[in-house]
């Protein structure tokens, strides 16, 4: 058995949104690094060159697409720049996400739309959008993937007051099984990761001085999620080696869904 070849993702083509912060920078970094064809969106220009600049500096075949999805329009940008740019995708990873907080008695109806779009919808008609180029890399033995990042906060009732953004990474765990059923004659795995705490702009501040101890008491290894943590796990996904699951819904939280 070719253990190296089991774990390859080398050669395939990975669609990464958001892919320019936080755990999409980590990931962008790690297939680039594993040899993949790296395409990345970022609503922000400036923060997507400096990227390409980055992942291009180490050797990686990269490219990216501005684009907000938190808008149609920024959906189907995306949808058409790939068709665009290539004929087919191995890996489509929707991790853009947003969120929004505030007290419950406080929470506002603007919370909801813009979150529910960015970790719902446009997830679900990137996948819509890009079957056809899914279609063209799968096969019964080597099928194409798509990941959705979810959250441990998707599945426990410790939400920090993130309430239209808990009620987000439900339904993408649920749509995440759906599509598993719905495209699995297709050759298309569906799974979805459910990370804990992990660096990025988005949970900056739990990191402060203020909250740090706290949450990672709260947290059974009691440290944030690493590079090397989530890279591993989406490496495995995305390889033939995870070629046999399909549905399943993966936390990665240093254990804070068996504490809680």
């Amino acid at each position: 058995m070719d253990l190296q070849r089991l774990y390859s993702v080398a050669g395939k083509t990975v669609l990464i949104t958001g892919g320019v912060g936080g755990i999409g920078r980590m990931l962008s970094e790690g297939y680039a690094a594993a040899g993949a064809r790296v395409l990345i969106t970022s609503r922000k220009a400036d923060a997507l060159q400096e990227t390409l600049i980055a992942l291009r500096a180490h050797g990686a075949d990269a490219e990216g697409c501005v684009a907000d999805l938190a808008t149609n329009e920024g959906v189907h940008e995306v949808i058409a720049w790939m068709k665009s740019n290539t004929p087919s995708l191995d890996v489509l990873i929707n991790n853009a996400g947003a969120t929004w907080g505030a007290p419950f008695g406080e929470f506002p109806s603007k919370a909801w739309e813009p979150v529910m779009h960015v970790n719902v919808q446009a997830p679900f008609e990137l996948a819509q959008g890009l079957l056809p180029l899914l279609e063209a890399a799968a096969s019964r033995e080597n099928p194409a993937r798509i990941i959705n990042i979810g959250s441990v906060y998707g599945a426990t009732t410790d939400v920090l007051t993130a309430y239209s953004y808990t009620a987000s990474k439900a339904a993408i765990h649920q749509i995440t099984r759906v599509l598993a059923h719905e495209l699995a004659a297709k050759h298309i795995l569906c799974n979805a990761v459910a990370p804990g705490l992990f660096p990025s702009k988005m949970t900056k501040f739990l990191l402060s001085e203020t909250y740090k101890d706290s949450i990672l008491a709260g947290i059974p290894l009691h440290r944030p999620g690493t590079p090397e943590d989530i890279v591993g796990l989406m490496m495995f996904l995305s390889s033939r080696a995870s070629a046999y699951i399909t549905g399943a819904i993966i936390p990665i939280d240093g254990g804070i869904l068996i504490a809680h």
